[in-house]
């Protein structure tokens, strides 16, 4: 996976092989296609690992909290080199061939909302959700504008962007 994440950012997903991702990682192709059927699911792979690991679940103590830091860090996850470009990537491949976009909705969009579901649900349970804020409004709005930017903006969103989503979301 981190051969495949550093090979397409080096050459583009256009340059991006099997071949070079069994080369970079010292292993053959039969290897690479025992684990993934494709280089768009290494990658898939590649990412939801690293959105896993550098996008914590941490308590804060508050809703308000939990939320700035979940948003804080997938914007973090964001600005990593190469990470948007693989998004977009991922989103059009996801597009033209259905079967990797079951495979990209289940093994990225679904396990991304599902981490932030577990900060929503902690949140009820603790009792300071707000009223009329649901999982499924969160994740919606959530990863609504967070696609939006990555797909129609500049995907240089920060701190103000994600000040606004706390007020709108936990106030």
């Amino acid at each position: 996976m981190t051969a495949a994440y550093e090979l397409v950012v080096e050459l583009g997903y256009p340059g991006l092989s099997v071949e070079g991702i069994a080369a970079r990682s010292g292993t053959g192709k039969q290897t690479i296609y025992r684990w993934w059927p494709s280089k768009a699911d290494v990658l898939l792979d590649a990412l939801a690992t690293k959105a896993d690991l550098h996008i914590p679940l941490d308590d804060t103590g508050s809703w308000a909290g939990d939320l700035q830091a979940f948003l804080a860090a997938s914007f973090r996850v964001g600005r990593m080199p190469g990470v948007v470009h693989i998004l977009r990537t991922l989103m059009a491949q996801a597009q033209i061939d259905q079967e990797f976009g079951q495979r990209f909705r289940v093994g990225f969009l679904q396990r991304r909302r599902e981490a932030l579901e577990a900060l929503v649900e902690r949140a009820a349970a603790r009792g300071d959700l707000p009223a009329g804020r649901t999982a499924r409004l969160v994740t919606r709005v959530v990863f609504g504008v967070i696609w939006y930017e990555v797909l129609a903006a500049d995907a240089d969103a920060g701190e103000e962007l994600i000040e606004e989503l706390v007020v709108l979301l936990a106030r």
